[in-house]
């Protein structure tokens, strides 16, 4: 039993060796700096509160103006990063059966006027009244979702909603490409249950699931807390003696 356990350690440390790798090849200037701030988060203590708390970190060996030079002028290959992403080992449900997630989160910036292209996101739980409008940027995120009890989620996709932006139309174009990523390394083959894919009650799952027809997925979306349902309407019975039944 210490063998199988000892051969999965390695495994799996192999496997965070070779992702090491492959994103740091998606860092295509200020490679290295980049890559210990993203260290530094990962190994944080607690929440980041300002970028000059990662320089304090042992896993950033560099100093503050390498890091001002690192977010400033650094660069990553978002398309690569992504392809890097889509082949690494996704969680499976029983079947073998790929779920995604779609949703938006958002990226407050209430403080930050000068920030271009911000919107205002509707946000719960931030003042006494059920909702409010804070200003930021909204982010549409595709996750794998894990099976069981667990809020583990697989990043694979995000992309930021500008204020021109047809949210669904964005949204199916991701889901497209976020699809087609997956079956190019291998993820989904043919005779693999269909991908499903699970969406929030703002979605337009008719529009989605028409636009993405041709993909081997299904929609799943939540019902909205207003959504009347009615059944078929019955047949009319007439009273003899008149008036309404």
């Amino acid at each position: 039993m210490s063998l199988l356990l000892s051969g999965a350690r390695r495994e799996t440390l192999a496997e965070v060796s070779r992702f090491r790798g492959d994103f740091y090849a998606c860092l295509t200037a200020r490679g290295d700096e980049l890559f210990e701030l993203a260290d530094a988060v990962l190994c944080a203590d607690g929440p980041v509160r300002s970028p000059v708390d990662l320089t304090l970190a042992p896993e950033h060996r560099r100093g503050h103006g390498g890091m001002y030079g690192g977010l400033n002028k650094g660069r990553i290959d978002a398309e690569q990063l992504r392809t890097v992403l889509a082949g690494l080992p996704l969680p499976r449900f029983p079947d073998g059966r790929l779920v995604l997630a779609v949703d938006v989160s958002p990226w407050f910036r209430s403080d930050a006027p000068c920030s271009a292209e911000r919107l205002f996101c509707h946000v719960y739980g931030r003042a006494k009244s059920a909702s409010r409008f804070i200003p930021g940027w909204p982010y549409s995120f595709v996750a794998v979702l894990e099976p069981g009890r667990t809020s583990w989620t697989t990043i694979v996709d995000v992309v930021r909603l500008g204020p021109v932006d047809d949210a669904t139309a964005v949204t199916a174009a991701q889901l497209r490409d976020v699809v087609e990523r997956l079956m190019a390394a291998g993820q989904w083959v043919s005779g693999d249950p269909e991908i499903v894919i699970v969406g929030d009650a703002g979605y337009d799952i008719t529009r989605l699931s028409w636009v993405l027809r041709d993909l081997p997925v299904e929609l799943v979306g939540r019902v909205r807390s207003d959504r009347v349902m009615r059944l078929p309407k019955p047949p009319r019975v007439y009273d003899p003696q008149g008036g309404r039944p």
